[in-house]
């Protein structure tokens, strides 16, 4: 059987003529919408001004709420890149559709019940099942058995990490730092503590994306390319 639509020729004299058809504003449902916002307005101090800012401030209000959320820095644990003051978008959709945190992102994230009742802001250096050590016989950050070189972002004169460490990140969780070790309680401070200061992905609120204020350090923030040789937990090391 012939499954496709058929389409049926109407007669061209049986259509209405450009002064015949309806307007979208014509129609009985659009008077309606119109009519229902002229009523909301009236009935506002200001009128159409005022509902012009409401509808305005709840559209800002459902944007942060479910896509790009503004976050203040309130430390120096991420400087350079990130200083104390400086206002980051959140994508908060970075995370929602499948996608993991990767290496390198710089991640805000809820620490309550692993670093405290707060946000915070750190760099992923390990994600599920990466072994991380520090150091290495140069005195650098190792992932999976490659040397990582944090130049590009660390902090000047701070080394990858005053503290030695061996870790294995279990899956569905990550090992943060912050890029100036020297000032930043990440990870390496909570590793006698409960969940071994691992963070749950699931208490990833999402990735910072850009520096939005001041206007003189506005930025897009990119992940670097200090992990990209980096092999995935397990595989073959070049």
């Amino acid at each position: 059987m012939d499954t496709e639509a058929q389409h049926v020729e109407r007669d061209r004299s049986s259509r209405p003529s450009a002064s015949e058809e309806i307007s979208d504003t014509e129609r009985p449902e659009g008077r309606s919408r119109f009519a229902l916002a002229g009523r909301a307005a009236e009935w506002l101090p200001g009128g159409w001004i005022t509902l012009t800012v409401l509808v305005c401030l709840v559209f800002l209000l459902l944007l942060s709420r479910f896509v790009m959320q503004p976050f203040q820095i309130p430390s120096g644990s991420m400087e350079p890149g990130l200083r104390i003051g400086d206002r980051v978008l959140v994508n908060k959709l970075a995370y929602r559709f499948g996608s993991e945190p990767r290496r390198g992102d710089v991640v805000v994230f809820d620490g309550t019940g692993y670093f405290g009742s707060a946000d915070y802001v750190k760099r992923v250096v390990g994600v599920g099942g990466d072994h991380v050590v520090c150091c290495d016989r140069e005195g650098r950050l190792e992932v999976n058995d490659r040397s990582v070189d944090e130049s590009a972002f660390l902090h000047r004169g701070d080394s990858p990490s005053d503290v030695p460490f061996d870790v294995r990140v279990p899956d569905g969780s990550l090992f943060v730092l912050g890029d100036h070790r020297s000032r930043s309680s990440d990870s390496r401070d909570h590793l006698g503590s409960p969940g071994g200061g691992m963070i749950p992905v699931g208490d990833v609120i999402g990735r910072a994306d850009f520096i939005a204020w001041p206007a003189g350090h506005w930025t897009r923030l990119t992940r670097p390319d200090a992990y990209a040789r980096v092999p995935a937990a397990g595989g073959a090391h070049g």
